[in-house]
């Protein structure tokens, strides 16, 4: 599978430039590319309290219907973070799976970060679906600091674990060390794609960008401004990485919550009250 990390600079509640870079990008991937990952949010920025109404989409909103316009002209599914607003009336922190067919996976994230809170609600789920014959699960940023929320992906049969991040500074060490721990933990590859440049309230953000394999071991990582890395991910290697043991299969506590199987390749674990 290949894959490209698109790591950008982002504006915060400017919808209208993100969503044309996003498009931009997307146009001007490589040939034979399966799969483009965004940052968090990288379609909103990061709304406020007080802006959170005006700029939060539904995920059938026009940002989501021109990205999977422009998925497919050029035959590609995209990654994509963006501020929901739902039909129960709150407000998600949500990353998208967008093929040319549509949404094929949403995920909110469930472990709100600290500017989080007051402003989004924390999802009740975790998912995986079925891409290209791979099992692929979403987090979004502070989730990969919990291991619970990879293992449950695990649980749920994820071979890729895609992380949309919004890490900024002190903390970017932190993500580079989570996402190669998450990864080895699952014996699965896992793609992190983080924001660059300055955001509101004096943030900067730490990019850093990675590609980890089933053993926990980088094989790429984006330094602190704009870039695009390709890597093709060698399936092959899940086969072997758990031939001889398998963490998911020897575990002796299994996470609790209720098991969806959707007939369309679906997974879901809703988490406990």
């Amino acid at each position: 599978m290949k894959v490209e990390l698109v790591q950008l600079a982002g504006r915060d509640g400017d919808t209208a430039h993100n969503l044309q870079r996003t498009i931009e990008a997307i146009n001007n991937c490589h040939a034979g590319t399966d799969l483009l990952v965004f940052p968090e949010t990288q379609l909103t920025g990061f709304p406020t309290e007080d802006n959170i109404g005006q700029v939060a989409e539904a995920l059938d909103g026009p940002s989501i219907t021109a990205i999977q316009q422009a998925a497919c002209a050029r035959d590609v599914a995209v990654v994509v973070g963006m501020a929901e607003a739902a039909v129960d009336g709150n407000f998600y922190n949500t990353t998208v799976l967008v093929t040319p067919e549509g949404v094929a996976l949403s995920y909110r994230k469930t472990h709100l970060w600290a500017s989080d809170c007051g402003v989004f609600t924390p999802g009740d789920r975790y998912a995986t679906t079925l891409f290209k014959g791979v099992r692929v699960g979403l987090l979004i940023c502070f989730d990969i600091e919990f291991p619970e929320s990879a293992r449950a992906l695990g649980q749920l049969g994820a071979e890729l674990i895609i992380v949309t991040n919004g890490n900024m500074d002190p903390y970017g060490p932190t993500h580079k060390t989570a996402i190669s721990a998450r990864a080895m933990e699952n014996q699965a590859f896992a793609v992190m794609v983080n924001r660059v440049g300055d955001g509101d309230g004096g943030l900067v953000f730490a990019g850093g960008s990675a590609v980890v394999d089933p053993y926990g071991q980088l094989l790429c990582e984006a330094g602190r401004g704009e870039c695009r890395m390709t890597v093709e991910l060698a399936m092959e290697q899940l086969q072997q990485a758990r031939r001889d043991y398998s963490y998911i299969a020897q575990r002796r506590i299994r996470l609790p919550g209720e098991l969806l199987e959707h007939e369309n390749g679906l997974r879901e674990l809703i988490i406990p009250a």
